[in-house]
């Protein structure tokens, strides 16, 4: 099973790691595309102004600019300890155990805009961009990503797709038809649909899966999993879709 995340604006800045290694990280088949991107992201970074209007940055977030100026040279990190907010709050990665931070490794894709689709440990810089960003001389991302990515979740042949992502993210890397998955909303017992618990409640998920190490390979396993974990989920109302379930 592969589980796709979303990414998170907020990011702990710093770094234990040398710097970006493109072709290290997960899916390299899409090295060209995030080439592609970070040059184009340097580049804008040289022009302050020019930076502050397509990335829509207010006053107090001016710094970001820098980030992206030295994107290919700064400090890293793996991925799921550089993004915080309230999805990786609730995960806390932090604080679980090496084995359950490398069945992370194994499992889940944070899908970044800049990164495509990155492994758990795999290590990132902090930047700024987010999934709706058009960069100069360059497509929208959603065009630029959608199906290079989606032929490399092909490539990668995973048995089953779990994706919390946002509908922003799943949109530059739709799982391709052939590849079994399914898509995840968050609703009350009444059907409402969530907003803040809508992420920390993905978080406990993946938390919950990394503690237990599972080996999953379809949604039947997935259930089979919940029930004996108290997870509540179930058919969603779209097809190709499920609802996890959390108290109001």
């Amino acid at each position: 099973m592969k589980i796709l995340l979303p990414p998170s604006e907020t990011k702990r800045e710093g770094g234990d790691g040398g710097p970006l290694d493109v072709p290290a990280l997960a899916l390299p088949d899409l090295t060209p595309q995030r080439t592609a991107v970070i040059d184009a992201l340097v580049a804008l970074a040289a022009d302050e102004d020019a930076s502050r209007r397509v990335l829509k940055l207010s006053d107090r977030q001016r710094g970001d600019i820098a980030h992206n100026r030295v994107v290919r040279s700064a400090p890293t990190m793996p991925a799921v300890d550089r993004y915080t907010g309230v999805l990786f709050d609730a995960l806390d990665a932090g604080s679980l155990s090496t084995a359950s931070r490398r069945w992370l490794d194994a499992h889940v894709w944070i899908h970044s805009a800049p990164f495509g689709p990155v492994a758990a440990l795999d290590a990132i810089p902090t930047y700024r961009l987010a999934a709706g960003t058009t960069l100069p001389g360059m497509p929208p991302l959603r065009r630029h990503w959608a199906d290079p990515t989606a032929a490399a979740i092909a490539a990668d042949a995973p048995a089953f797709v779990l994706d919390l992502r946002s509908e922003a993210y799943a949109a530059l890397g739709p799982v391709p038809a052939g590849v079994p998955s399914v898509y995840v909303r968050v609703v009350t017992a009444q059907g409402r649909a969530l907003n803040h618990f809508n992420k920390k409640s993905k978080g406990l998920l993946v938390r919950a899966l990394a503690e237990d190490r599972p080996r999953l390979g379809s949604l039947r396993g997935l259930h089979r999993w919940a029930r004996a974990h108290d997870v509540v989920l179930r058919d969603g109302t779209a097809p190709g879709e499920i609802e996890l379930v959390v108290a109001d």
